[in-house]
């Protein structure tokens, strides 16, 4: 297998030999159509093939390829960083981890650099380079001319969903490779989305606070496959990107300096923007269709003016569609969830495994094994990843003990009926969530529940309550029969053995109220551990579909109501009734 790859182009050659690349020759257009193909093939078994459109025709002119679902399978994104499985670059970093003693998330990754050989790994700078065999300056540069794609129908406009951005400290000169995605306004400006916690917008901030006028910023689209996911790591302020890149290829990556920006870029980009972000001037910037599988709402962001751009004489575009999950952005998650698991338990040693649901969008959820040997040692680990990077926008924390799969969500799902006591079990806290939560009352934070499904061990209290009856068919129908007849609007019922999810035309209700009608009915709160409400528009017979919507849709204090043993969840849709006053986002559908 081959180890490395020296430009994206490289690699969609390298999986097309060995069939992984589905090729689109029929012509098609970057709005919209793209975006309809990929979800197509990203909901695929195993997330279908890469595709590689051939013909693409914008505005009436045949431009050109654009390729998307790169990334979206474990086996393409393991190849993309030379590796077997994932877990591939987790052993080889936890064998030089294991060399230094326990401290902080950040440290260890700081720590493992240290370690690593960085003579061999690091940037190297060329004088020319593919990325600038054309050059574009002045009147003659036009985004119209890349088939930027508008991805969903309600999107505010083009977006560059994946572009590897790269700033530099005014205070320091570190530099920084984030990817943000970027809505194309004109032929020469675009938004600049970097979010409140990313180091982007902290940079900026130090170009405002050093009352520098003009950011620079330089943007590069299609690279070395291992540069793509390092931009979407979470690596720890002041940590290049390259290394982590350079650390998988084996050998530095080679960058060039931009022609009107003092910033360097990948030699081998596909495209490459120059320019720079003015500190006093915003523009509102979406919506957009995004990973959560909801527009995102329009916000105020910087704008990002384009100097220049270079390109390769006949480059490739690329692109990601991110969604309702699964899509790509789910397997490059699951790289970081395999690559980063080392750091993570050298920093928590009693961690044996973790697992993050792609319902639960990355960091809504996530699922702990533990080696437990003393008591509160889960309410303890919860508290720990809560300040932890972005482990700390992790809406719900599940501990489990060691011998439990946490990707076992049946056994989990077991566990939850048969071994939970809503009173000892359930941790509330309140902290810092991703910007794109919408569930909370107010953006950025919100509440947090843990739930501890680990077995009781000396010095700590037994589990109260009784364990839940299986329920006969015969219970199962007079519950349903009783909410369809007793709660207002309820339109379908779907009772399963020890959980209940509801359909229901919520209207102007408060949430909380339905909930306290629910748990009336007789017998339910001996046989359900939890019963949630859904939007009409819920296909409440899809698993997968309920729990995005428990995930996504909640705020742990507000929306459930915890009654003996049985939790009632509002997954609807929240209005002034619950004391939400935020506009609420529209899921993402295609047109019919």
């Amino acid at each position: 297998m081959k180890k490395r790859f020296d430009s994206i182009r490289d690699f969609v050659n390298f999986l097309d030999q060995i069939g992984e690349v589905k090729h689109i020759r029929e012509k098609v257009s970057p709005i919209i159509e793209i975006s309809k193909f990929t979800d197509v093939e990203s909901k695929k078994p195993d997330g279908g093939k890469a595709l590689l459109f051939e013909n693409v025709v914008d505005n009436g002119e045949k431009t050109f390829p654009v390729a998307t679902n790169i990334f979206g399978s474990e086996r393409r994104m393991a190849l993309a960083l030379g590796l077997e499985k994932l877990s591939g670059a987790g052993a080889e970093i936890g064998q030089l981890l294991n060399q230094q003693p326990p401290t902080s998330f950040a440290d260890k990754i700081r720590a493992f650099f240290k370690l690593l050989p960085l003579a061999k790994i690091m940037p190297e700078t060329v004088k020319d380079a593919p990325c600038q065999e054309v050059v574009m300056t002045g009147q003659d540069v036009d985004l119209g001319k890349i088939p930027i794609l508008k991805c969903w129908p309600g999107d505010g406009g083009r977006f560059i969903t994946l572009p590897l951005v790269f700033t530099k400290s005014p205070v320091d000169d570190k530099t920084n490779l984030g990817m943000y995605r970027m809505q194309v306004y004109d032929k020469n400006t675009t938004g600049m989305h970097w979010h409140i916690h990313k180091d982007g917008a902290h940079y900026f901030h130090e170009y405002a606070r050093a009352g520098i006028q003009k950011m620079p910023v330089a943007v590069a689209i299609g690279a070395d496959p291992s540069v793509i996911y390092a931009a979407t790591a979470p690596l720890p302020r002041g940590v290049d990107e390259l290394l982590l890149a350079g650390f998988f290829r084996k050998e530095g990556v080679k960058m060039v300096k931009c022609k009107t920006v003092d910033l360097q870029v990948p030699a081998e980009s596909e495209f490459v923007l120059e320019g720079y972000v003015d500190k006093d001037e915003l523009r509102l910037e979406g919506p957009f269709g995004d990973h959560t599988g909801y527009y995102s709402m329009p916000d105020m962001y910087p704008v990002f003016h384009v100097t220049a751009i270079t390109r390769k004489r006949q480059p490739l575009y690329c692109a990601t569609l991110v969604g309702p999950p699964p899509m790509e952005d789910c397997y490059m998650a699951k790289a970081t969830e395999r690559i980063f698991l080392p750091m993570l338990k050298s920093v928590f040693p009693e961690i044996e495994d973790y697992f993050l649901p792609w319902e639960g969008v990355f960091h809504n959820i996530v699922i702990v094994s533990i080696d437990k040997e003393y008591p509160a040692q889960a309410q303890k680990l919860m508290s720990g990843l809560w300040g932890q990077g972005q482990m700390s926008f992790c809406k719900a924390i599940v501990v489990v003990d060691k011998n439990i799969r946490p990707s076992d969500l049946q056994k989990i799902g077991e566990l939850f009926a048969t071994s939970f006591d809503p009173e000892r079990d359930i941790t509330y806290s309140y902290g810092v969530l991703d910007v794109l939560d919408h569930s909370a009352p107010q953006p950025f934070a919100g509440s947090k529940i843990g739930i501890d499904l680990t077995a009781p061990i000396a010095g700590e209290s037994p589990r109260k309550g009784q364990k839940l009856a299986t329920p006969t068919q015969v219970q199962l129908s007079e519950i349903e029969a009783w909410i369809l007849g007793n709660v207002e609007a309820v339109e379908a019922v779907e009772l399963h053995r020890h959980f209940g999810a509801v359909s229901i035309d919520k209207g102007q209700r408060k949430g909380r109220d339905i909930l306290l009608q629910i748990a009336n009915c007789p017998g339910i709160k001996s046989c359900m551990r939890a019963v949630a409400i859904f939007d009409t528009d819920v296909d409440i017979a899809q698993t997968p579909k309920i729990m995005w919507k428990i995930f996504n849709n909640t705020d742990p204090k507000r929306d459930i109501l915890i009654d003996e043993q049985t939790l009632f969840i509002d997954a609807c849709r929240k209005n002034s009734a619950d004391g939400y006053t935020r506009p609420w986002p529209e899921e993402l559908r295609f047109d019919k």
